[in-house]
């Protein structure tokens, strides 16, 4: 991890690391061969021509950066999770009732060529 990265992942907010933490970990273990970097201030996984975003907000973390019919039916399962285009704002609690096989699926399917 380069130290941009570090840097931004160390100031994540106490109650928003484990959250953060577990969706990195999901993301790398999908795809061991991504590029993280910093892009648009944010944690960027880069996989080929395919990017995906791992923010922290005030209440939690969101993924950003996929096609619309790039999430593996993630929003169709999670509507109430959408917060524009591309965009999916989880607080802790909405998270900790979803399962990582679901976080898998968006992953592969969002970076997946």
């Amino acid at each position: 991890m380069d130290a941009a990265v570090r840097d931004y992942v160390e100031a994540i907010p106490a109650e928003n690391r484990p959250l953060f933490d577990r969706l990195h970990r999901i993301i790398l273990a999908e795809h061991p061969g991504a590029q993280v970097t910093i892009s648009y201030d944010l944690p960027t996984y880069t996989v080929g021509k395919r990017r995906l975003y791992l923010g922290s907000w005030q209440h939690g973390v969101s993924l950003y950066g996929w096609g619309a019919d790039r999430d593996g039916g993630f929003l169709a399962r999670h509507p109430e999770l959408k917060s524009g285009k591309g965009t999916i704002k989880l607080r802790p609690e909405a998270a900790a009732e979803i399962d990582d096989s679901e976080f898998r699926d968006l992953v592969r399917a969002a970076l997946s060529p």
